[in-house]
């Protein structure tokens, strides 16, 4: 049954056949609304179209509308829309009774799979057609599996898939009531669990390894059966089912189960088509009031959730004790991966306390009935001196909102900043930068650029500038300049130079028809390479380093380059060195910083131009550390 907090796996299995009864669909646009909530556009044969929600861990349906788009969307629908925008769905299944839909997708001469986890938290899992993860909505490290890229997704094992003998098996080596062994172990869940137990007429309680495994894998059987081909949905006061299970209380049919779960998570009526929902729209003011209501709220509930650890950890003082000398005097002995399977192995005492291990941080969470994380490397007063800590900050916190709201609000500034943004250009997609004396350079980013420079763009009147290093941008100067110290130091920073940690470079400078891309005889010129043949200029031991700056006149741009020309145009601007930091680390560094820098009155205008993508342009390749801001 279908409820506010989720589905189950039969409502899985009802889904999954009526959408694989729409096949043939094709993919036309994937969405994300909100962190976890997800829409996908579909085509169907005789151009019907129709719309899949999917919110993990909770619901997967088709609707009639879906929600408000951001105008900025997430970089999850945007990898999906690459590689699946046309693909063709060749199946959509559920293996067994596991709340996971899975759906291939054709695109091209690749198969691809997407992965709708709807237990738990749950998660939409993108994976290549051997089920290597490329990438999940959400990155996990469980227990006994990880959800991250570059690993084989897992399918947990289903008793419902087992033949007769392991079916039997399964049950035999259950302890508990057949009730909970259906609703647990056979991922079926309570309700349907129970209606196991009255198709069958054994009682609930009956020890599962006691009752006749053929008769409960029969009726389970014959429960999906009616899943797949004796739907008849409807909503009912405790949820909504894909098929009537009892005829009581008040009920509402519908056609399709999918119409009925939109119907059940989308209770408010619709409004029709043209006519607009009234939105009491909040004044700034009020919004403010609202995030630190807000604000003061969660930090209350954190308080209290410490204060009730805290008072766990006094009631069982002799218990944690134990576990802090067991553990601390074990990890002398056995690495935490030794340890993790020992622990989970014993379930008695000690052992059936603690319910994870965390290896990177020597510690462990027990449930004392509130999850409690203890640190074995510390004594039980050291760990009890962390969450004081916590609930003294988290007061603090408090205190700090409540005497913000005491104080009357700033009169909200209502002035729009009109600013022109920097138009793209057809060389921005190659490394640039303008010299301050005002000459256009271009840089290569790639082998691909770097042929295309020379052999497209390079002119008669321009000068080739090469970092004497292997791997290097072509660098090309679009006319006369005075400033070959800052070309100059363009070319050293990109280069391999930057990346192998260097500080300096030789750079050399050329005439145009002294490069060619004939070899001499017996040589041969890679892709991105070139001959340069004659007398070089030379400029050595030139310093790396270069800067990113946001520019807000005449034009709004994120702008890079040698620090000289970047301070002549930017107002605010971060400076780089080669360091340690990967390049997407780099971008998002630098992002936060600028974004400091701007005056909250002016970032709403700006908001739009200043993102880590058009940060990330300007970065060195290699590992970067930041000098300074200015």
């Amino acid at each position: 049954m279908a409820t506010t907090a989720g589905i189950s796996g039969i409502d899985v299995r009802a889904i999954a056949t009526e959408l694989k009864g729409l096949l043939p669909l094709w993919i036309n646009k994937v969405y994300q609304f909100d962190g976890k909530t997800l829409g996908i556009r579909l085509n169907g044969e005789e151009h019907k179209k129709y719309q899949l929600i999917i919110e993990p861990g909770r619901r997967l349906h088709l609707t009639g509308s879906f929600p408000d788009t951001p105008k900025v969307p997430p970089q999850f629908p945007m990898l999906l829309r690459k590689h699946l925008t046309g693909g063709k769905i060749l199946d959509i299944r559920q293996q067994g009774l596991s709340r996971i839909i899975i759906f291939d997708i054709g695109k091209a001469d690749t198969t691809y799979h997407v992965l709708v986890e709807l237990f738990d938290a749950g998660n939409v899992v993108f994976c290549e057609e051997d089920f290597t993860i490329i990438k999940p909505l959400w990155h996990h490290r469980f227990k006994d599996r990880d959800v991250i890229p570059g690993v084989p997704y897992q399918l947990p094992v289903d008793p419902t898939l087992f033949d007769e003998a392991g079916f039997a098996s399964f049950l035999q080596e259950d302890p508990r009531d057949i009730v909970k062994a259906l609703a647990v172990g056979c991922l079926l869940g309570g309700s349907y669990a129970e209606y196991i137990c009255r198709e069958t007429g054994i009682d609930k309680h009956t020890p599962a390894p006691s009752v006749d495994p053929g008769m409960i894998r029969n009726a389970v059987r014959a429960l999906l059966d009616k899943a797949e081909t004796g739907r008849g949905p409807v909503i009912t006061g405790g949820g909504c089912i894909p098929f009537i299970a009892s005829e009581s209380g008040d009920m509402k049919r519908f056609q399709t189960f999918n119409e009925a779960l939109d119907a059940f998570y989308s209770p408010e009526v619709r409004l029709s088509k043209g006519e607009k929902k009234e939105k009491k729209r909040l004044t700034k003011e009020e919004v403010i009031r609202k995030q630190q209501l807000e604000s003061v709220k969660k930090f209350q509930n954190k308080v209290i959730r410490l204060e009730k650890i805290i008072a766990a950890i006094y009631e069982n003082y002799p218990l944690i004790t134990e576990v802090i000398s067991s553990l601390d005097a074990a990890s002398k002995k056995y690495s935490w991966q030794e340890i993790e399977q020992i622990l989970g192995k014993n379930k008695t005492g000690v052992g059936e306390k603690i319910v994870a291990v965390h290896p990177e941080e020597a510690s462990v969470d027990l449930d004392l009935g509130v999850t409690v994380t203890i640190h074995v490397h510390e004594n039980i007063e050291v760990n009890l001196g962390r969450y004081f800590s916590q609930v003294k900050k988290y007061k603090k916190k408090i205190s700090g909102a409540k005497n913000a709201m005491d104080r009357p609000l700033p009169k909200m500034t209502t002035a729009k900043h009109q600013v022109p943004v920097l138009k793209k250009k057809w060389f921005h997609r190659f490394r640039w930068f303008y010299t301050s004396d005002g000459v256009l350079v271009l840089g290569g980013r790639d082998a691909g650029q770097n042929e295309e420079l020379v052999k497209k763009y390079m002119e008669g009147g321009d000068t080739f500038v090469h970092a004497d290093v292997h791997g290097a941008s072509i660098v090309i100067i679009k006319g006369k300049t005075t400033r070959m110290d800052e070309v100059a130091q363009f070319a050293a920073s990109f280069s391999g130079a930057w990346k192998s940690g260097h500080f300096s470079a030789d750079v050399y400078s050329v005439r145009p028809d002294q490069v060619s891309k004939t070899p001499e005889a017996g040589e041969y010129v890679t892709r991105g390479s070139f001959i340069v043949r004659g007398e070089r200029h030379y400029e050595n031991n030139v310093p790396l380093g270069t800067a990113i700056g946001f520019q807000s006149e005449p034009e709004v741009a994120v702008i890079g380059g040698p620090v000289s020309t970047v301070q002549a145009r930017a107002k605010y601007l971060v400076e780089l060195k080669p360091g340690t930091f990967e390049p997407n680390d780099t971008a998002k560094k630098v992002l936060r910083i600028l974004r400091e820098k701007i005056p909250d009155g002016e970032w709403k205008a700006y908001k739009a131009v200043l993102n880590t993508e058009a940060v990330a342009a300007f970065v060195p390749p290699g590992g970067s550390d930041i000098v300074e801001t200015s």
